[in-house]
C-alpha cells in the first residue's frame, strides 16, 4: 500500500526521490515525505498530508542547503493514526539523527513504546513505525554501526517491514525486509531500494528481490547484505509503460490497452494448452478439486476460472475470500490457486503461509518476482504490465484470459477435455482481442448516451445469471470503487428473494446478458417495477458487445462496457477515477 524509495546517486537525490515517489502514488496516497542529505551533512526533512505536487512545491520552498546525493521518500496509507504531516513518514528518532521509512505493521508495537516512553524516550507521532527509530537509537549507543544496529533493532519487532533508515551523521542507508516487498538495484547512476520495481524502472536493468530477515547496506560499490545475496532479475518494465501518453488518466489508458495485453498473452501460452504443455511446465501434481483464492477483482476472475473448470472438467470448485480463509477444510488432491494482482495481497499471503499438505499452490499473478510467486509451488504470471490505476482493468482480463488457458491445459493433461476441443477454445481465445477492441468502440459511443441518466441514482444493481454472474460482480465493484455509489449484484434468480425490495422507478439495474434463457424473465420483472434497465449483452441490447455463442469463461466483452461506465460515472461526479477515497493498489496490510 505505502510506497518506498531510498537512493544514493551520483546526482541530487531529490530528482530521482520525486520521480520515484510519483511513480509509487498509487500505492497509498494520504501523505508524503523525504528526506534527505544536504551537502553541509544535516538532513532536510520534508512532508506533506497533499499530493506529491505539494511535496514538489515545498523542495522548491526549500532555503537550507544545497540536496546531497542521499535520501530515502515515502508514500503513506494510513493504517495506524490519523493522516496528518506528523504522522506522515519520515520518521525520527529523538536526536535527529535517523530518518526512517517503513511499510508494514510493527504488532507489538504498543508495548514498545510504552517501555521506550518508560525509559526516556519522547514520540511525535501516533503511528507504529516511529518505534523502529527509537529502538535504533538506542542500539547505536551499544554499536555505532548503523547495519548492526538496524540487525539488533530488528529482533525487538513481531509483525511485517520494508524499511530504509538513513543516518544523518554518515550519510548511511540501510534497508530490511520482512513480509513487505522491498528491492535493491545497482544502476549507473547510482543505488536504489524501492518496493516497486516501477519506481525505479527508468534507471534499472537489473534487481534483487529481499527475502524475509535481510537487512542491506545501499554502498557506493553496490549493495552489501547480511548473508547471501538475494539472486538478480532483470527488470522488464520501463518507465514509458507507466506514461500517460496523451491520455487524460491512467483507467483511460488501461481499459485501451485491454486488447493488446489480451494479444499479447494469447501469444505467449497459446501453444501450450491443447497439448497440455502450459500445466505440464509447472510440476505439479494433479487434482481432483480446485480452491481459489483470493480478494476483490481477483477473486472475481477466480469465479469465472473455477466456473470454466467445473463446467469443462467435472470437478469441484471452492472460492475462499482470503481474509477468511482461516479454518478453511482442505480436501486431499486439492489445488490452491491463489490470485493476487501484485503478488503482495497480505490477506493472500497469509493464507497461503497456513495451508495444508493436502493441497498444491498456485499463484496467479501479475508480478513474477512477488512475495506470492516465491511462496508457491508455482506460478503463471498474467502479463499484464504494469496498471496504476487503483481501479483493476486490463489485470482482470489478463488473469480471465491466463487462468482460462492453464486450467484448459490443466484438463487436457487429465484426460478431462479431448485435445480436439481446446484446440476449439484456443481458437476462441485468439479471437478475444478483436471482440475486446469492438467492445470498446461500441462502449464508448453507447455509455455516454446513458451516463447523464444515471448521475443521479444513489444505487445500481448488477445482475446476471451462471457464467454471467462473476462479471456482474465485477462491474458492482468497479461502480462502487470509482463513484461512491452503492452497487450490488445478484444472480438473477435470487432477486425474487429479497433483493427485488431495492427495486423502484428509476433503479439501475446494469443486465449482463450471457443468452442464459432464464435471464429474459428476470428483466421482466425488475421492468415490471420500474427500472432502468441497461442490458449488456448481444445485438439489440442498450450496449451490444457480447458476441455468441458465449465461450466457457463467460462473456469477457462485458466487462469493458462496465468498466466505462464506472469510469464516466465517476468523472461526472467530479472524483479522481485513478485514485478513489480510502483504497490502494497493493493491499500489503491485513
Amino acid at each position: 500500500m505505502c510506497g518506498i524509495i531510498a537512493c544514493r546517486t551520483e546526482s541530487p537525490a531529490i530528482d530521482y526521490l520525486l520521480t520515484a515517489l510519483g511513480r509509487l502514488e498509487y500505492r497509498g496516497y494520504d501523505s508524503a515525505g523525504v528526506a534527505v542529505q544536504t551537502v553541509d551533512g544535516t538532513v532536510a526533512r520534508l512532508r506533506t498530508v497533499d499530493r506529491i505536487g505539494a511535496l514538489r512545491a515545498a523542495v522548491t520552498a526549500w532555503a537550507g542547503g544545497h540536496f546531497g546525493n542521499v535520501g530515502v521518500g515515502h508514500t503513506r496509507w494510513a493504517t495506524h493514526g490519523s493522516v496528518s504531516v506528523v504522522n506522515a513518514h519520515p520518521h525520527t528518532d529523538c536526536s535527529g539523527q535517523i530518518s526512517l521509512v517503513h511499510n508494514g505493521i510493527i504488532e507489538n508495537a504498543d508495548d514498545l513504546r510504552t517501555a521506550l516512553t518508560a525509559s526516556g524516550h519522547e514520540f511525535h507521532s501516533s503511528v507504529d513505525s516511529e518505534v523502529i527509530c527509537h529502538l535504533i537509537e538506542d542500539q547505536l549507543k551499544i554499536s555505532a554501526d548503523l547495519l548492526e544496529a538496524v540487525q539488533a533493532s530488528l529482533l525487538a519487532l513481531d509483525g511485517s517491514w520494508a524499511l530504509a533508515v538513513l543516518e544523518e551523521c554518515s550519510g548511511r542507508i540501510v534497508v530490511a525486509a520482512r513480509r513487505s516487498p522491498l528491492l535493491v538495484a545497482h544502476t549507473p547512476v547510482g543505488q536504489f531500494a524501492a518496493s516497486d520495481i516501477t519506481a525505479i524502472a527508468e534507471w534499472v536493468d537489473e534487481f534483487r528481490v529481499l527475502e524475509d530477515g535481510d537487512v542491506v547496506e545501499l554502498t557506493d560499490s553496490g549493495d552489501s547484505a547480511d548473508g547471501a545475496a538475494p539472486a538478480l532479475a532483470r527488470c522488464v518494465w520501463r518507465s514509458n509503460d507507466s506514461e500517460l501518453s496523451g491520455y487524460v488518466d491512467y483507467m483511460a489508458k488501461e481499459i485501451d490497452e485491454q486488447p493488446a495485453a489480451a494479444a499479447r498473452l494469447i501469444d505467449e501460452v497459446a501453444g501450450g494448452i491443447a497439448n497440455g504443455k502450459l500445466w505440464a511446465d509447472l510440476g505439479l501434481a494433479p487434482f481432483e478439486r480446485l480452491q481459489v483464492l483470493a480478494c476483490g477483482t481477483s477473486l472475481n476472475a477466480g469465479h469465472v476460472i473455477g466456473n470454466l473448470v467445473r463446467r469443462l472438467g467435472g470437478l469441484p470448485a471452492s472460492f475462499i475470500v482470503a481474509s477468511e480463509a482461516a479454518g478453511e477444510i482442505v480436501e486431499p488432491h486439492t489445488l490452491c490457486l491463489a490470485i493476487s494482482q501484485s503478488g503482495e495481497t497480505a490477506d493472500v499471503l497469509a493464507a497461503v503461509e497456513h495451508r495444508t499438505p493436502a493441497e498444491s499452490v498456485l499463484a496467479l499473478t501479475n508480478n513474477s518476482h512477488s512475495t506470492l510467486a516465491r511462496r508457491a509451488d508455482a506460478y503463471l504470471t498474467c502479463a499484464a504490465g504494469p496498471e496504476i490505476g487503483v481501479a483493476a482493468t486490463k489485470t482482470f482480463v489478463c488473469q480471465v484470459i491466463a487462468g482460462a488457458a492453464l486450467m484448459i491445459s490443466a484438463l487436457v493433461a487429465v484426460d478431462r477435455i479431448a485435445a480436439a476441443d481446446a484446440r476449439t477454445f484456443v481458437d476462441d481465445l485468439r479471437r478475444l482481442p478483436d471482440q475486446l477492441d469492438a467492445a470498446c468502440v461500441i462502449a464508448k459511443y453507447e455509455v455516454p448516451r446513458v451516463t447523464e441518466e444515471l448521475s443521479s441514482a444513489a444505487g445500481f444493481i448488477f445482475m446476471g445469471r451462471g457464467s454471467g454472474v462473476p462479471y456482474a460482480a465485477e462491474g458492482a465493484l468497479k461502480l462502487k470503487e470509482l463513484t461512491y455509489r452503492w452497487a450490488e449484484h445478484y444472480p438473477a434468480g435470487e432477486l425474487k428473494h429479497g433483493p427485488l425490495a431495492l427495486i423502484g422507478p428509476g433503479t439501475p439495474v446494469v443486465v449482463v446478458d450471457n443468452a442464459e434463457p432464464r435471464l429474459a424473465a428476470n428483466v421482466a420483472e425488475v421492468t415490471a417495477r420500474g427500472a432502468l434497465v441497461i442490458r449488456i449483452g448481444p445485438a439489440g441490447s442498450t450496449i451490444p458487445v457480447v458476441t455468441h455463442p458465449v465461450a466457457p469463461w463467460g462473456p469477457l466483452e462485458s466487462v469493458i462496457p462496465m468498466q466505462i461506465l464506472a469510469r464516466s460515472l465517476g468523472l461526472a461526479l467530479g472524483w479522481d477515477v485513478d485514485k478513489p477515497r480510502n483504497l490502494a493498489k497493493s493491499v500489503t496490510v491485513e
